[in-house]
């Protein structure tokens, strides 16, 4: 263990690594906010060096009274650092080393990296409290939306029962500009990349790694587990058409790109898939980019947190507020409870029992909706409502909601429709969660 030899009243000293989107942010709202800052932590907080890729580009901010690094990790051991802040991104390489580094020195870290946290979390919480450390994170989940805080210290005295919610803004937009404008998902996935709302890697985005990334550390939060990032079951919004987003509204549903995550006898359920939703529900309400996230508990019963989930002001408010805390004196283990108390989780073999949506193709036969539903029911799968619909064609696009059923049971008579040879395609099954 270290000992902390400066006292709470020096100002507090960071290093930042990483001066993009959040980086510029974070060192904006010091520069704004020095004199408030002081007032609510009863200490200064200033820069003492940063570090980026080109030390020559013009970022918006001037950064010539700070010292500067070519190396990460020669920031992360400067004397003068007493908090490094990591907003370079990725799981491994430079940000990896870089946090390492400064928890070895002991120094504290706040991160807004959440792919390095969902698969390095546990090792590094470990690594910050053997060093007398903190390692924060609040930026890495949900932007702007102070969700961490809430779950660890706000709900502390409650026994989560599930965590749900929307975490990535660009699948949020790409599916209710769909429903609004009527363009299907590759004009917007286009528009997007225009807008500049992708990953450098896409499918981080639209193939729901992103959002995985955040669930994966809630739950570890909310249950008090391992994260587990690889047991996360993960579905993107590439297959969902506009046929999909018409027909789930005209039954009263919305379709979102949802994370869910609970602990069952089974084990631990985590799934970041497309659903559909309760139009009604707010999170059916959800518009745009926004970000929500519903928390559950045994004596709170349901917190709903919408706001931005990206972006400079929000994340960098979110590096902030750590900072902060650190500025206070608040020191409080990463997942809310010590490293080495955090259990390792089996993974729950399937999702829990719900009710599905169907949309199927069906060949213009007599008696083809009966050998579906046949089908249906001998694997165990009652229907709730059934919907056909006009067609000009010899194919009928027919909608069929299930009650709730097993997973494994619709999978198999999924398998078993083809053979009923009226089933046109691949039918599309989409989860409906009570929301």
């Amino acid at each position: 263990m270290k000992e902390r030899a400066r006292h709470v009243s020096d100002p507090l000293r960071l290093g930042i690594a990483g001066l993009g989107t959040v980086g510029g942010g974070v060192v904006k709202i010091l520069q704004r906010q020095a004199a408030l800052l002081k007032l609510r932590t009863g200490r200064a907080i200033v820069i003492s060096a940063v570090s980026a890729r080109s030390r020559g580009k013009d970022r918006g901010v001037p950064l010539d009274t700070y010292g500067w690094e070519d190396d990460p990790t020669t920031l992360a051991r400067r004397a003068d650092v007493d908090v490094f802040v990591e907003l370079m991104g990725g799981s491994a390489g430079p940000a990896k080393a870089a946090t390492e580094a400064a928890l070895e020195a002991g120094k504290d870290v706040v991160s807004a990296n959440k792919a390095l946290l969902a698969l390095h979390g546990p090792a590094l919480a470990e690594q910050a409290e053997d060093a007398d450390a903190v390692l924060r994170f609040e930026a890495a989940v949900a932007g702007g939306i102070p969700v961490i805080k809430t779950l660890a210290e706000g709900l502390a005295g409650n026994g989560i029962t599930r965590v749900m919610g929307v975490m990535n803004g660009t699948c949020n937009y790409i599916l209710t500009r769909m429903e609004a404008t009527g363009q299907n998902y590759d004009a917007l996935f286009r528009e997007c990349d225009r807008l500049g709302y992708l990953e450098a890697d896409p499918t981080l985005d639209v193939g729901g790694i992103d959002a995985g990334h955040k669930l994966a550390l809630l739950a570890s939060i909310a249950f008090g587990t391992r994260v587990d990032f690889g047991t996360v079951t993960l579905q993107g919004i590439q297959s969902i058409t506009l046929q999909d987003i018409h027909r789930a509204g005209d039954m009263g549903y919305r379709i979102k790109l949802l994370g869910v995550a609970r602990m069952t006898d089974q084990g631990l359920e985590q799934r970041m898939t497309p659903c559909l939703v309760p139009a009604a529900s707010p999170i059916g309400q959800l518009e745009g980019g926004t970000n929500m996230v519903v928390l559950e508990g045994d004596s709170v019963e349901q917190i709903v947190l919408r706001g931005p989930g990206a972006g400079a002001g929000p994340t960098a408010s979110a590096v902030m507020a750590d900072i902060c805390d650190i500025a206070r004196g608040v020191r409080l283990p990463a997942f809310g409870q010590p490293a080495a108390t955090l259990r390792a989780a089996p993974p729950a073999p399937a999702p829990s029992p719900a009710p599905y949506y169907l949309r199927m193709s069906l060949r213009d036969k007599p008696g083809a909706l009966a050998k579906v539903a046949t089908v249906l029911g001998a694997n165990g799968i009652s229907i709730d409502r059934m919907r056909q619909y006009g067609h000009a064609s010899q194919d009928a696009p027919v909608l069929i909601v299930t009650h709730g059923t097993a997973r494994p049971l619709l999978d198999a008579a999924l398998a078993a429709l083809p053979a009923t040879g009226v089933v046109k395609g691949e039918p599309v099954a989409l989860r409906i969660e009570d929301a």
